[in-house]
């Protein structure tokens, strides 16, 4: 395969890091050489050690940060952006639980990247993504996210997975002024206006588990809900949203139980949930955890069973296989295999040239729509390139155009779109779109 500059290259460190250079130019390498690779290993192994000890815990409130954290300091030049190359980074999950999450947004970015790079890259500069492991642990996402912005020098963040992960993460972006882009995850505190260099790409929790409840009691009349959450962040979100929801009906969860992040143990609190009779159950977890919900559950009743995006729809049937057939799933971007959405389309060639021996799929995709993401921005600056520039670029009240999907910033409103999708597993494992539930009578 000929990328146009070179193959990819990995450099791995004693720690929980893996970084992941998309593309480098040749002359670059040879004067970083072997020097480089040891600082990286270095600056790797202390970050680590350090976030063991001082990252922020997960229920403090890292949010608090000067207003004025976008603006660059006075003559300085633009970090991450060379002659020839602009420097993206990524603290995503490539290991644990979240792995099938990470690895999506990673495909789906750098097949954005590859696209444009083989066509010149964007104003004479091809885009290079430096990826790091941070396994769905907020303490490993504070420090990589530290490292990238304060040793490599990225021009901007991309594609970070997780709320929790998220929660250490942006608010250092942030008060860096370094752009934060197209996070996987539909978490409220991200939604927040005052974090401009924050630019969320999918639609919020809170819409997600809107559009369920809000089918459940239309479509099925449905009033007995509960809900399976991770006890974190992530899971207390989407609790919130649906609580919140179903307030707004004149109703309230009827149960709840959780788990722990980055476990499977969920017998208990799906014992506690099946205890109350629900007739549906919105799952907000990870993949695996849902996937033994829907076996223990099934065992005992026919509920119906609801899952949110960060799920990961592929890794979830793959668990699943024909047992999951009727499981739903909301996603936040279009399906994959809509052959007739020019987006996709362009989605499937960039992903087919990248690796061919890809398959499309809902986190991949929305990877994919993060990088060109990128890319309207940096050609809406032109070559003198700034953070502050594509900060503004793309809080424009413009829509970004992508081949037809329209993505609405505003100066105040850092979320490109609001649109949810629910879909459902077949006996074969694929997903189809549907506007309604099915009446399982």
């Amino acid at each position: 395969m000929d990328r146009g500059v070179m193959p990819s290259i990995r450099f791995v460190n004693e720690g929980a890091t893996i970084a992941h250079r998309t593309v480098m130019p040749v002359r670059r390498l040879a004067s970083m050489g072997l020097a480089f690779l040891m600082l990286v290993t270095c600056l790797g192994i202390a970050c680590q050690s350090e976030s063991r000890a001082g990252a922020p815990a997960e229920g403090s409130d890292p949010l608090k940060i000067p207003a004025t954290a976008t603006t660059e300091p006075e003559g300085a030049g633009p970090t991450g952006v060379f002659d020839d190359e602009i420097i993206f980074g990524q603290s995503a999950a490539f290991t644990g639980a979240a792995r099938f999450l990470g690895t999506g947004m990673r495909l789906g970015i750098e097949a954005a990247f590859l696209e444009v790079n083989q066509s010149g890259g964007v104003h004479g500069r091809h885009l290079v993504l430096e990826s790091l492991d941070d396994a769905y642990e907020p303490n490993y996402s504070s420090a990589n996210t530290k490292l990238l912005i304060e040793n490599r020098k990225v021009f901007a963040l991309i594609g970070a997975v997780g709320t929790p992960t998220a929660r250490t993460a942006a608010p250092l972006a942030h008060e860096a002024g370094v752009p934060f882009i197209a996070p996987f995850t539909g978490a409220e505190f991200l939604r927040d206006p005052e974090l401009d260099s924050v630019l969320n790409l999918r639609a919020s929790y809170y819409q997600e588990t809107e559009e369920m409840v809000e089918r459940l009691t239309e479509d099925l009349g449905v009033t007995r809900v509960g809900v399976l959450y991770q006890n974190d962040s992530y899971g207390q979100n989407g609790l919130d949203g649906t609580t919140l929801a179903l307030e707004r009906r004149g109703l309230k969860p009827v149960v709840s139980g959780h788990y722990e992040r980055n476990t499977r143990a969920v017998k208990s609190a799906v014992d506690r949930i099946l205890e109350a009779d629900p007739e549906a159950i919105i799952m907000v977890s990870s993949y695996a955890p849902a996937a033994r919900t829907v076996e223990l559950a099934r065992r005992e009743a026919d509920p119906v069973l609801m899952a949110v995006s960060f799920v990961g729809s592929r890794a979830l049937a793959n668990a699943l296989g024909a047992e999951g057939e009727g499981v739903y799933v909301t996603q936040v971007v279009p399906h994959p295999d809509d052959g007739g959405n020019p987006v996709i389309a362009r989605y499937h060639a960039a992903l087919a040239d990248y690796d061919a021996r890809a398959e499309p799929g809902f986190v991949s995709l929305e990877g994919y729509l993060a990088g060109r993401l990128a890319i309207a921005g940096l050609e809406a600056c032109g070559r003198e390139l700034s953070r502050n520039c594509f900060i503004k670029a793309l809080h424009t009240a413009e829509p970004v155009d992508i081949d037809g999907m329209q993505l609405e910033f505003g100066p105040r409103d850092n979320q490109g779109s609001d649109e949810v999708f629910l879909t459902v597993m077949g006996a074969d494992g694929e997903y189809r779109q549907v506007e309604r539930l099915a009446d399982p009578q």
